[in-house]
């Protein structure tokens, strides 16, 4: 079968492969080796951005560092994955949990019910060549997992190639099967709005229709109330992002105040869906929709934080989440956002994408809509943390931060090649590492807590299933 994944990452894995040991170890890592979910840093074809690791020499780290956690299980056979997502089916002594993992192949369907150390596969819903799937989301009540098709899938590329939304029903978890799949003008990631009602569908660089202005793609809804007839809004929404640019939305990621916070190039600005509030931007009172949202607050994060504009995900512990991060008594409920960096250096990781803590004081007026290049407006850094010169880091220079999650005051984040992280971030202004889990091939995109264990979705190792040590 023809390797479909995006160019730069063929080349890479081209790159690993010559610097194996022999022609069995060059082939495994070719089909198994680590991709890039959205580096922001080198201009590509059709304006998308490509991971610079192309134009450098260095391997796979040959070494590997464990402490404070062990790895426990997993499902080597998973390997391209990209997202989990967990399902409970049943109540009682017949309930049974099912974690999805999407990634390159598509969807896989495992069971951990009985032995959530070792997933089982049960089902899965092929798409080879599938790109990109990244923090994939499912819609628990209905039983469906919503999968965003990348242009550069199945050998497309960001100019021309098609975007959409693959709706996969998994009520039968042996059985997936698609409901729909709507062509949309975005595609590198899709949120749930709303209960799932509605998603939001962002990234990546802009097609070639699309206004010469624009740096990326911003988001686009879908009504999924319907999941067998999606509906795309015609008029995007997070317009004018990077100081009144339009530019690349990469992800959206709902608090538990139903706050919808948009993170990319530019920063990370938040938003009501639903309900009467207060629009900050129009000076008026009016009604939220998944399709006209109004304005909450955020903007672009500091300069002096990060070596980019380019924000991948975030999180704002607020309401049942408040006591998840930093100590509420000190920093308060839903003041602080927390926000990776995304972004690739030449030379070394040293300048690569940070984690970064921001105080959400001062953005409620509508300044991070208002901001301009020659007015800025920037949020305040609390604190940042980034996994280069930490212990038990490589050399490796592939150690941008990615996706994170949290739970009692622990911070478990991946940083591509260096593994998966846990962080002590009940200060955020003096964030300490804990732990850490970075085998010799590993390639961390996203970590979940779940249960007593860290389900880890690695691009080349399939699912790792790590349990804390530490405490």
């Amino acid at each position: 079968m023809t390797d479909r994944r995006p160019v730069s990452v063929l080349r890479l894995l081209a790159r690993r492969a010559l610097t194996a040991a022999g022609a069995a170890t060059a082939l495994s890592v070719v089909l198994a080796g680590a991709a890039w979910a959205c580096p922001p840093h080198e201009e590509g074809e059709g304006g998308e951005h490509v991971h610079t690791q192309t134009a450098r020499t260095a391997a796979v780290p040959a070494t590997e560092a464990i402490k404070g956690v062990e790895r426990v299980g997993g499902a080597p056979d998973a390997k391209g994955a990209i997202s989990l997502m967990f399902i409970d089916y049943g109540h009682g002594r017949h309930k049974r949990t099912i974690v999805y993992a999407s990634g390159q192949f598509g969807l896989k369907a495992y069971d951990i019910t009985k032995d959530p150390r070792n997933p089982k596969l049960v089902g899965q819903f092929d798409l080879p060549g599938m790109w990109e799937t990244e923090d994939s989301e499912a819609d628990p009540k209905r039983k469906i997992v919503y999968l965003a098709r990348d242009p550069r899938a199945f050998g497309g590329n960001t100019a021309t190639g098609e975007s959409g939304i693959y709706v996969i029903d998994v009520s039968v978890p042996e059985r997936p099967r698609q409901l729909a799949y709507k062509k949309v003008p975005a595609g590198h990631t899709t949120s749930c709005i709303n209960d799932c009602q509605y998603l939001w569908t962002g990234g990546p660089a802009k097609a070639a229709s699309m206004p010469a202005e624009w740096g990326g793609r911003p988001v686009w809804v879908t009504d999924v109330r319907d999941p067998r007839n999606p509906e795309v809004f015609e008029q995007p929404i997070d317009l004018g992002r990077n100081d009144g640019k339009t530019d690349y939305t990469h992800d959206v990621q709902v608090d538990a105040h139903g706050i919808a916070w948009a993170s990319g190039r530019g920063g990370v600005r938040g938003y009501h869906t639903s309900g009467l509030h207060y629009d900050p931007v129009q000076k008026r009172i009016r009604k939220a929709t998944a399709w006209d949202p109004v304005p909450y607050a955020g903007g672009g994060i500091a300069e002096e934080a990060t070596n980019s504009s380019f924000m991948h995900n975030s999180f704002r512990p607020v309401g049942r989440t408040h006591r998840e991060a930093a100590d509420p008594r000190r920093w308060g409920n839903g003041r602080l956002i927390y926000v990776t960096e995304e972004t690739f250096h030449q030379t070394n990781c040293e300048g690569d994408g940070h984690l970064v803590i921001a105080s959400l004081d001062g953005s409620h007026g509508g300044q991070g809509w208002r901001s301009t290049p020659e007015r800025p407006f920037r949020l305040k850094t609390v604190g940042k943390w980034h996994v280069h010169g930490q212990e038990g880091s490589s050399d490796s220079t592939d150690c941008s931060a990615h996706y994170f999650d949290v739970r009692d005051g622990v911070l478990v984040q991946s940083f591509y090649s260096q593994g998966t992280r846990f962080l002590d971030v009940r200060d955020p202004s003096r964030i300490r590492q804990l732990a850490y889990y970075r085998p010799a091939d590993a390639a961390s995109w996203q970590p979940y807590w779940h249960g007593d264990y860290v389900y880890v979705a690695d691009n080349t190792r399939g699912i790792d299933v790590l349990k804390p040590t530490f405490r």
